[in-house]
């Protein structure tokens, strides 16, 4: 069985979003759109759509190789799906995470397998987590490699952590992520994903650094975009849902259509809602 035409071959209207399209956003207050694909199909799709931002996400782990967890998943996947998402984006800006293990051991590890990735079509790297990370995140930056940092619930960490468990709930936990925040945004961290943590700490990083790209997910509204795991937001994923996810395709008319209403509901500031989707 085959197609007639491949997603690379699709035409896009929008001018390519660059870090420097990005930042112009956040200084005009415009919110930043982010969702997560994994081929090239989908990649075409969501930047048809409209995303800002395209993130392969090791959540590819439980959405495609149906594991408990992110952990498992290797530079050689990340790799792979990397290319394969970048074949099908046309404007998005595409970032790539950088799977566990391929950065903990010293930065110069961290620049080899970042340098992997931005090879395979990546224009960001990802990274989680703070306190032992912004002498990474500076030693890539200062080589030319954009870095988004994630704090609060960092999904490589789960076992350290305890669980999927709200972070920054208490006062010290709060002052630590800040903490964390600020030093990472010293070292050159463009953008910095805040994963389920109270809406009031992540404004509040995001008042700290204001030239700092936050991006939410379970974090509030008061960041300076969204992201969401796609299979999740299109009702794919089975199971209960954690509290920040909507099913954007209640209502919709075709997966596209979707993801639109996605793209839209961030630009407004409709979602997340706080009553419903923060903490």
């Amino acid at each position: 069985m085959s197609s007639h035409s491949s997603p690379a071959d699709t035409p896009s209207a929008r001018k390519p979003v660059t870090l420097h399209t990005l930042r112009e956003m956040h200084a005009r207050g415009e919110k930043i759109a982010m969702i997560t694909a994994y081929d090239a199909s989908f990649a075409a799709l969501v930047d048809t759509a409209g995303v800002d931002c395209i993130l392969v996400g090791d959540s590819l782990g439980m959405v495609l190789k149906g594991q408990s967890s992110t952990l498992s998943v290797t530079m050689e996947q990340i790799g792979y799906h990397t290319r394969s998402t970048s074949r099908g984006t046309k404007a998005a800006f595409l970032i790539a995470d950088m799977p566990f293990g391929s950065y903990q051991e010293n930065p110069v590890q961290a620049l080899r397998n970042a340098g992997t990735l931005m090879a395979a079509g990546a224009q960001m790297v990802k990274l989680e987590g703070g306190g032992w990370t912004p002498e990474t995140v500076n030693f890539l930056v200062e080589r030319g490699v954009p870095v988004c940092a994630h704090l609060g619930l960092t999904p490589q960490s789960v076992h350290a952590l305890g669980g999927y468990r709200i972070q920054g709930k208490d006062e010290a936990g709060a002052a630590t992520l800040r903490r964390h925040a600020k030093a990472l945004a010293d070292a050159g961290a463009a953008m910095m994903v805040l994963e389920l943590m109270p809406s009031a700490v992540a404004k509040q990083v995001q008042a700290d650094n204001p030239g700092l790209m936050t991006i939410g997910i379970g974090a509030g509204a008061g960041t300076a975009g969204q992201v969401l795991v796609l299979h999740d937001m299109l009702g794919v994923t089975r199971g209960r849902l954690p509290r920040f996810v909507r099913n954007f395709m209640d209502g919709a008319t075709s997966i596209e259509d979707a993801v639109r209403r996605y793209v839209a509901a961030v630009k407004d500031g409709s979602f997340p809602d706080e009553a419903l989707h923060a903490y």
